[in-house]
């Protein structure tokens, strides 16, 4: 009646008053006390209101009442003891509450009781014994509570009981056989979703005026016993989600000649599908889907002339459908996905089923052309095709009479558009379905345009996925007319032009697909406009410009792929605060700059990939607080300095690719602690000491670590062994300077002797030396800019031959491209980052002394003087010589200063 507030208490004082019923209203608050005076009450109902607090206990004194209903509302508490002296109660109506504890036993103390609801009311513990003792009890429904525990045995016969539903509960145990020897007229056994198990009891059987039995989604197995042919009453038999694995369970139902509704879902069922199914003309439902059923669908299949749906989804069946199942007008629904099935869909099929609403008949291998009758079908809501070999084109006039039509899945087929024309007509019939909601038509070789006309698909339409479909053409600026869009993919087909600015007006696009293609422009800032943007998919283009820095303020991202384009400028900083983002990949674009320390920001990445750009600087230590990240790979870029130690607390990585860089330095040892780690690879770096031998570098090959010549360790790494070190730190010390430092020295001192003398001999010559006056000392860029050859382009040639002494590196190794030579490396090394460009086996302990350091800048500043550009510009041969000798002394004297 729509009445509101709370009951007034003068109501109490109608103490005649025999009926109440004051259900289906807006009442509120608690049942005022002064009701306790109505004890001439026989009908007492508060059904559907908001009515709140305890359960009065005052409803034990209304010793005549015989209906009580509180369902419907939020009484809370346990149900009082007081209800169990009402002798003269038949129907107690506690659902849909929000009470706690259990049935009491006292239950039983009800003789005439008839009906007892207490479904959802929040009740929880075992069913007592005593509901199945009273005599009179007709229906008792308890589902959706949590009750737990078995079902108890009856003691007594309970003709009267016609219903018992304890759906969705905790319940468990085996059924107890007693229980239904003494049911005699139970008409409905509804025990759903709970934890039963074991075999159904042969005694169940007895009960020959069931009509509905319902057991599924429980643990029960083995066989069905043969006696369930007893059971010719039996309408509706729900056996779904069990562990049966009964090859003659379906030959066992089919003697149930009354049986409407057979729901077999999930079973573990094997064979075939008897023909004697046909026998069962009454069924109105079939589901027999999720099983291990084999052969082919019988012709007799035919028979069921009342048959509305059919569900025989994820089997192993084969062959056609039967022609007859055609010709069953009341058919609604046909559901065979993923199975064998083979053929072509009748031609009339449009037809002859005038009520069809699905058509759902993916993952098989039906072929031939789509029916053209199809598009008679007015009541067609979902049609799935999809992953056949359908081949031919998709009718122009497809959609003209699908105005019911909300989901259309035609991938993976062998479908065309209309050859007379370039643009996919067929998607303008669609126009016509104002209810679509979903298009699939990916990997279709499709060949055509996209029509204007998709601007004027369904207001409705929340997905369009057409990736490898070969449409070709722009995408339509109408498409920004699809308001609810949710989904729009187009990925890998030929689409040219630039990407709409429409698009912006999507506001609940969640992903935008347009990857693989050959569009060209800019990225649109429009995009930032899309809030509820997670998946931005935009790779295998042809994009130019830079990333929009707005992206960063779209917080719903999730997946951003902007990778193989022709970006540049420097990543936005704002992307850096996408907190939530779980895929960055922005591989092989001209991306510049460096990466900051903000990247800690991204705390849920797991892909991480900015290959092949032209990153440079180090790799920031923040990267270390990526725990989520099992992806990162940042090769082909000019990153320098040292691998960060703290990369060996990424615990979750997976794979890590730094190859192709200028990374210098060792390689963490804390890296073997990343258990998960599958893949890496350092190669062409300058990294130099030991490979790390433990954790996950024990799977990996000399692959992983090819071109950096200062890398050392085990022989299968196909590198230099590591030298051994001494048995105290000042002796290892000690040694490092006599057997490499100074040998190396005398050997350098040795040659410039050599110069000084060819120079003093040269000296005393007025004419030019012959060629084979000069010492041959390869074929380094030893003369200066002019080609002169004289005694300053040997001196050229010394210190090249310095810096390879003392760097381990060549002038042709790979590393040095473009402007990159080994004279600007030591250049730009000297003075503070001596020590990453010093040969590795002249560590101690994995550093560079003061001393060693001292010494290796000076030498290698001494070089530079050589290697001027300008011949005049270099260094005399003779102090040279001079130079060497102070820097001997002087490394000499600090190193003795160190040890002491």
């Amino acid at each position: 009646m729509g009445l509101t507030g709370t009951i007034p208490p003068h109501l109490g004082n109608l103490s005649f008053l025999v009926f109440t019923s004051l259900h289906n209203n807006s009442f509120r608050g608690s049942l005022p006390d002064e009701l306790a005076k109505l004890r001439r009450l026989k009908y007492f109902s508060v059904r559907h209101n908001y009515f709140g607090g305890e359960i009065p206990s005052w409803f034990g004194s209304f010793t005549r009442l015989r209906k009580l209903s509180l369902a419907n509302n939020s009484f809370t508490g346990a149900i009082p003891q007081s209800l169990f002296s009402l002798s003269e109660l038949d129907g107690l109506d506690l659902s849909y509450n929000d009470l706690q504890g259990h049935i009491p036993g006292e239950i039983g103390k009800l003789p005439k009781l008839r009906q007892l609801y207490l479904s959802h009311a929040g009740l929880s513990g075992s069913i007592p014994s005593a509901v199945f003792n009273i005599s009179s009890l007709q229906e008792i429904d308890a589902t959706g509570n949590m009750f737990s525990g078995s079902l108890p045995s009856a003691n007594v016969t309970m003709s009267s009981l016609r219903m018992i539903d304890f759906v969705f509960n905790n319940l468990t145990g085996s059924l107890p056989s007693s229980l239904f020897s003494n049911l005699p007229n139970l008409e409905a056994l509804s025990l759903s979703w709970n934890q039963f198990h074991g075999q159904i009891p042969a005694a169940l059987y007895g009960c020959i005026q069931l009509k509905r039995l319902s057991l599924s989604y429980n643990n029960f197995e083995g066989t069905i016993h043969k006696d369930i042919k007893n059971l010719t009453a039996l309408e509706l038999l729900y056996l779904g989600y069990n562990k049966f694995n009964d090859a003659e369970m379906l030959s066992s139902i089919n003697d149930l000649p009354s049986l409407e509704l057979l729901s077999l879902e999930k079973s573990d069922l094997t064979g075939p599908i008897p023909s004697a199914i046909g026998n069962l003309t009454l069924l109105r439902y079939i589901g027999l889907m999720d099983n291990e059923l084999t052969g082919t669908i019988p012709p007799e299949i035919g028979n069921l002339v009342n048959l509305e749906i059919i569900s025989l989804s994820s089997n192993r069946i084969g062959g056609p459908i039967p022609v007859r199942l055609f010709n069953i007008s009341t058919l609604r629904t046909i559901q065979m996905t993923e199975n064998y099935l083979s053929g072509h869909l009748p031609s009339s099929i449009g037809l002859q089923l005038p009520n069809l609403e699905r058509l759902i008949v993916g993952g098989n291998k039906l072929s031939g052309p789509i029916p053209v009758s199809l598009s008679n079908a007015s009541e067609l809501v979902s049609l799935e095709l999809s992953s056949n070999f359908f081949f031919g084109p998709i009718p122009d006039a497809f959609g003209d009479d699908l105005r019911s039509l909300r989901y259309l899945n035609l991938g993976g087929n062998n479908l065309t558009s209309n050859s007379l024309s370039s643009e996919f007509s067929f998607l303008t019939s669609l126009t016509n379905s104002k209810n679509l909601r979903t298009i699939i038509l990916s990997l279709n070789p499709l060949k055509g345009t996209l029509p204007i006309s998709a601007g004027n698909l369904s207001s409705s339409l929340e997905y369009f996925v057409a990736d490898k479909c070969q449409i070709k053409g722009n995408i339509p600026e109408g498409i920004g007319n699809l308001s609810n869009l949710a989904l729009l993919s187009l990925q890998e087909n030929d689409l040219k032009g630039t990407i709409p600015t429409t698009i912006g007006k999507l506001k609940k696009l969640q992903s935008l697909g347009f990857s693989v293609n050959n569009l060209e422009g800019s990225i649109p800032s429009d995009l930032c406009d899309v809030e509820s943007l997670a998946f931005l998919y935009l790779g295998g283009n042809k994009l130019v410009g830079s990333i929009p820095s707005c992206l960063g303020n779209v917080s719903s991202l999730r997946d951003l792929s902007v990778g193989e384009n022709n970006l540049t400028s420097t990543i936005p900083s704002t992307l850096w605060s996408l907190k939530d983002i779980q895929q960055l990949q922005l591989s092989s674009n001209y991306l510049s700059g460096s990466l900051p320390l903000d990247i800690s920001n991204l705390k849920v990445v797991r892909y991480l990939d900015i290959s092949g750009n032209q990153l440079s600087g180090e790799i920031p230590s923040s990267i270390g607080d990526l725990k989520y990240l099992a992806h990162l790979y940042l090769s082909n870029n000019r990153l320098q300095g040292p691998i960060s130690p703290s990369v060996g607390g990424m615990v979750s990585l997976e794979f890590l690719d730094l190859s192709r860089n200028n990374l210098s330095g060792e390689i963490p040892k804390d890296m073997e602690k990343l258990q998960y780690l599958k893949y890496f690879n350092v190669s062409f770096n300058g990294l130099q000491g030991e490979i790390p031998s433990g954790g996950p570098f024990k799977m990996f090959s000399a692959q992983s670590f090819l071109g950096n010549e200062a890398l050392c360790g085990s022989p299968q790494m196909q590198v230099q062994p590591c030298k051994t070190r001494g048995r105290q730190r000042s002796k290892k010390a000690s040694a490092n300077v006599f057997k490499y430092i100074l040998p190396a020295i005398g050997v350098i001192a040795i040659m410039a002797m050599a110069f000084t003398v060819l120079y003093v001999k040269l000296g005393r010559r007025n004419k030019k030396p012959k060629q084979a006056d000069l010492p041959d000392l390869g074929t380094w860029r030893r003369y200066g800019s002019e080609g002169i050859v004289s005694v300053k382009g040997d001196v050229y040639s010394y210190g090249i031959l310095l810096m390879e002494t003392f760097t381990r590196r060549r002038p042709t190794d790979e590393m040095f491209t473009g402007e990159m030579n080994l004279k600007l490396w030591v250049k730009d090394s000297l003075p503070g980052a001596v020590a990453q460009i010093a040969d590795a086996t002249l560590k101690d302990h994995g550093q560079y002394p003061a001393a060693k350091k001292d010494c290796l800048s000076s030498i290698l500043e001494l070089a530079l003087q050589c290697s001027a550009e300008q011949p005049e510009e270099r260094i005399d041969i003779k102090d040279v010589l001079t130079t060497l000798k102070k820097i001997k002394a002087k490394f000499l004297k600090d190193s003795r200063g160190t040890e002491t």
